[in-house]
């Protein structure tokens, strides 16, 4: 079990990670000096009421957490 440790800590960091950025569009709203923050960190789409974030750092992270999981088999 001692083998899956690291992984059990990414994950966690992971969930706390996207449980933020699932929050963002709300507190987008309520704090809009969340616009001075990079793009690489967050990025937010607004059109007509619809508000969408996300982190290209998020997603470039998880990607590379996947690969490096399959490249360890």
């Amino acid at each position: 079990m001692d083998n899956y440790s690291p992984f059990t800590s990414l994950g966690w960091i992971l969930i706390i990670l996207g449980a933020i950025f699932v929050a963002l569009p709300y507190l987008v709203r309520v704090f809009p000096s969340l616009d001075n923050v990079p793009w690489w960190v967050l990025w937010v789409y607004r059109r007509d009421g619809f508000y969408f974030a996300t982190s290209p750092l998020l997603i470039f992270l998880s990607l590379l957490s996947i690969l490096l999981s399959y490249l360890r088999r």
